[in-house]
């Protein structure tokens, strides 16, 4: 019996350490550039000192404390963003995740998936796929995002962290 609880145990946390590291693949290749930042990373910020006065900064401050990892990864290499798309289609069937919006403008296709947390306006997964649809603008963006936060709080991070797609996430949190 205790074997077994073991086991179990172990298949359990391989299972969700695998789906947090599907996209991991894409880390170290040279026509992606990824940013990784983790659940220690945005301890750290959320203890950087700001004033009180300032509350949109005091907001993006709170949210640094709800989240866990940030994943981060861009190319503009067809072979690659084929890669991506494939990758991000096998894990939406192994995860539920629920669609927020689809955007097929702007010369670019944006689809937003969350999974909920304890509530409606909980989410503990958010994951964006961004494909360029023309010439000008042929990069394609992967962005999952992990914790348990708002998603009118994610606005105000991609804004100060300057994250791709960040105006696509504005737009999802006011719908």
């Amino acid at each position: 019996m205790k074997n077994l609880i073991v086991i179990i145990t172990f298949l359990m946390a391989s299972a969700s350490s695998f789906a947090q590291s599907v996209f991991d693949k894409f880390e170290d290749k040279d026509e992606i550039v990824s940013v990784i930042v983790n659940k220690k990373m945005f301890e750290i910020m959320s203890k950087v000192k700001v004033d009180a006065k300032d509350k949109e900064m005091q907001q993006y401050m709170n949210l640094l404390k709800k989240l866990d990892n940030l994943k981060v990864f861009t190319t503009s290499s067809a072979k690659y963003g084929a890669d991506m798309k494939a990758t991000v289609t096998s894990y939406l069937k192994s995860n539920p995740l629920e669609e927020l919006m689809r955007v097929n403008g702007d010369g670019k296709n944006v689809k937003i998936y969350v999974k909920s947390g304890a509530n409606d306006t909980i989410v503990k997964e958010l994951l964006m796929f961004i494909e360029g649809a023309n010439k000008k603008d042929a990069n394609t963006i992967v962005l999952s995002l992990t914790g348990n936060f708002n998603l009118d709080e994610i606005a105000v991070l991609t804004e100060k962290m300057n994250l791709p797609g960040g105006d696509d996430l504005k737009k999802a949190s006011k719908k």
